[in-house]
């Protein structure tokens, strides 16, 4: 693959270093290839990804880091091989670009999971050896498999989330049946990903719990987002009632916190997902034989299921709950997304705020 442009420049907003500071920045999209194509970016979702590879929390970003993995926008152009989509349809694209194709995982759709690793949507690196450079930006050139429909009926403002928030929890909830109406669902914690679990479960008839270390959450959880209960997890009377009375449990908290006493929620053969990343995971043996338990994890999902979730998206009118906002204000979100002062994600608006 070339790295050359595409003949015109593309705007983004760039981290230098890692103090994390976004401020303007040109550079060139690679030449479109036979199969892919060309998004002019409406909108792009802010992740707690784009934190940490801004600002090198994990010590291997390439910079200059153009975050953004939960990208929107119109198809402007298309390679002569490209079979699913044409000029002016709205796409998404979301947290990788690229995968090897071949291995057991890209021929199963659960490319997120190639052995030779999926190339990220930004800060990742290409097979060409580029540096990938992601939605926080006028434009991107994508491989047709690594894009998603978004029906014309979906905002696109709204769609961004979807294929990284949604995704997340969405692939997890269907792997292990969580579809199953009049079943108990537990969702730990209350923000971008919580949100979208709480959405999801309601909309797949599921008797849905909140649990949050604070009390501040319970109104907006009952009343805006249509859970069924709330329980401060830190209240032991309040979580001895529920003790054996979930199916499921997804927990999306990334601070670290106790395992044994969600364990102790899921009936007998009940499952905990894990999809947020505490530092460590500890429980009781007991906790997971005594109950005949399962804990498992996951992480973003396969193209096959990122489509069929945006289509029941759009069918069931499922919208995260966004912030929209202009791309001058990125850093600041970036601050309150580590403050956790976002109901429930921000989206930039490219369209009308980068140029």
């Amino acid at each position: 693959m070339s790295s050359k442009g595409v003949g015109e420049d593309c705007l983004g907003w760039a981290a230098r270093d890692a103090s994390g500071v976004l401020s303007p920045y040109k550079f060139n999209r690679r030449e479109l290839g036979s199969e892919d194509v060309y998004v002019k970016i409406t909108h792009c979702g802010v992740c707690y990804a784009d934190v940490i590879w801004a600002r090198n929390k994990h010590g291997d970003s390439k910079y200059p880091v153009v975050p953004g993995h939960e990208i929107a926008g119109v198809v402007a152009k298309v390679g002569p091989n490209v079979q699913r989509f044409k000029v002016g349809d709205h796409v998404g694209v979301g947290t990788y670009v690229n995968s090897c194709r071949d291995c057991e995982y890209c021929n199963d759709r659960l490319e997120n999971h190639c052995v030779k690793g999926s190339v990220y949507t930004f800060n990742g690196v290409d097979f060409d050896g580029t540096v990938t450079k992601g939605g926080y930006s006028t434009s991107i050139v994508v491989h047709e498999r690594y894009c998603f429909m978004i029906p014309k009926s979906y905002p696109l403002a709204s769609a961004g989330p979807l294929l990284c928030a949604g995704i997340t929890v969405y692939s997890p909830m269907i792997r292990h049946k969580m579809n199953q109406p009049g079943k108990s669902l537990g969702v730990v914690g209350l923000g971008g990903l919580g949100h979208m679990a709480v959405k999801f479960g309601k909309a797949f008839g599921l008797r849905v719990t909140v649990f949050s270390t604070s009390i501040s959450k319970k109104e907006e959880a009952l009343s805006l987002l249509g859970a069924d209960n709330f329980v401060v997890s830190s209240n032991q009377e309040e979580m001895r009632a529920l003790a054996k009375s979930l199916d499921f449990i997804v927990d999306t908290a990334s601070g670290d916190h106790p395992f044994d006493p969600y364990m102790s929620l899921l009936k007998i053969s009940g499952v905990l997902v894990l999809v947020g990343f505490p530092s460590e995971v500890k429980f009781s043996p007991a906790s997971l034989n005594l109950g005949s338990r399962t804990v498992s994890g996951s992480v973003a999902g396969g193209t096959k299921e990122i489509q069929e979730m945006v289509d029941f998206c759009a069918a069931n009118k499922i919208y995260p709950d966004i912030e929209l906002i202009p791309i001058g204000y990125s850093n600041e979100a970036l601050d309150r997304v580590v403050n956790k002062d976002v109901k429930y994600r921000f989206v930039i608006d490219i369209e009308n705020s980068l140029k």
